[in-house]
């Protein structure tokens, strides 16, 4: 039977381009036998795990996966029940429902902020980069917050709600450099300590809260990376949400992953090891969700420059692990590499996108004048 399983992975993965104990960087090599089996009856979760476990290695991860997403390969295998058991959780349950809303701040967010310090960029910024013109993470970084200080049309004296604000990164740019006040909300009780921190002085709030609690009206609303632990039950609630604390003639800009297929769950590893009752949205989702809400007046897809962010926080993480190994340990290093790479990969093979979407409560008088 094992070897049923080893033929069956060796057909498959040359469709890929991709061969087993081959001599290219991206080719897999095997370390455990029990691989074969484990990667076609598991798919994404068998191959994660039999990562973790050293079953496998392979010199370029991200090329590797590149290949595989570019081939099309998960729609070739065939789940098993298990499998299939599995993911229809995710349609029977509401994932993302509010008594559920804080496990991806605990179990993510809340890692350790000396993790993400030593991966991230100098104003802890976790969320793809705009690369326009620059060289480094940190000017990446400080483009992507310019641009969309510069989308909203930001003026002194403006309040700014910021939707799962992270450490504060935009709330600080945007205080600094517009002068507007910034309300953050996030799940993550590590992300309020360290972001208090870092935009002391600063008129910046933090408040540990759900997104569905807001009561308050601003004259602008931004959401960087959040939605993504939303999920397309909830779509429509997080609108009515943003356009509830909304004024009349403010703007609101969504910064999202995106799914070019319309899906109602993540893939089993992602949800077990990375960020649980996560999914990503796409265009058709959205665009039903926000439909009599609000008017589309911008898109921006900069999905390309996620692959260049994933590989500039992988070399970070890599160079800095040595700091970080003792706290925690091989596994979770072969754990964060894989899901750093491989997500490099999928972005590298235009499978996942990354929209920057403006809306307004009723269209821009004249119309909104796009800035890039």
């Amino acid at each position: 039977m094992s070897a049923k399983y080893k033929r069956l992975v060796e057909r498959v993965t040359q469709m890929a381009g991709v061969t087993i104990n081959g001599d290219n960087p991206w080719d897999i090599q095997v370390k455990d036998e029990r691989f074969y089996k484990r990667a076609i009856t598991e798919v994404e979760l068998g191959m994660g795990e039999a990562y973790m476990d050293g079953w496998w290695e392979a010199d370029r991860v991200d090329e590797l996966i590149y290949r595989l997403v570019k081939a099309d390969l998960q729609q070739k295998l065939r789940r098993n029940l298990k499998v299939a058991l599995q993911l229809a959780g995710f349609w029977l349950i509401n994932m993302q429902a509010r008594r559920r809303a804080f496990e991806v701040g605990e179990k993510h967010y809340d890692l350790g902020n000396d993790l993400f310090m030593a991966m991230l960029d100098k104003r802890m910024n976790y969320s793809c980069a705009y690369w326009k013109e620059a060289t480094t993470l940190d000017e990446a970084q400080e483009n992507k917050l310019d641009l969309i200080c510069r989308k909203l049309q930001l003026e002194k004296g403006m309040r700014v709600l910021d939707i799962g604000c992270g450490w504060g990164a935009f709330g600080k740019y945007a205080a600094e450099k517009y002068g507007v006040e910034v309300v953050g909300i996030t799940v993550s009780k590590e992300q309020v300590k360290l972001g208090r921190e870092l935009c002391k002085g600063l008129p910046v709030e933090f408040r540990l809260m759900d997104y569905r609690e807001v009561n308050e009206k601003f004259d602008r609303v931004v959401s960087v990376g959040m939605i993504e632990h939303v999920g397309y039950k909830n779509y429509r609630t997080y609108f009515e949400t943003a356009r509830k604390a909304l004024k009349e003639n403010g703007l609101f800009l969504l910064h999202t992953i995106g799914e070019i297929r319309s899906l109602k769950s993540t893939d089993a590893w992602t949800h077990k090891y990375i960020f649980p009752n996560g999914m990503l949205p796409s265009i058709a989702q959205l665009a039903k969700a926000v439909e009599g809400l609000f008017v589309i007046e911008d898109l921006h897809n900069i999905g390309a420059d996620y692959d260049k962010t994933l590989m500039a926080w992988f070399e970070n993480f890599n160079n800095n692990w040595d700091k970080l190994k003792e706290k925690y340990g091989e596994r979770f290093y072969r754990m964060w590499k894989y899901f750093l790479l491989s997500s490099a990969g999928s972005f590298r093979a235009r499978h996942n996108q990354l929209w920057q979407i403006v809306l307004s409560p009723e269209g821009v008088p004249g119309g909104y004048v796009s800035v890039r």
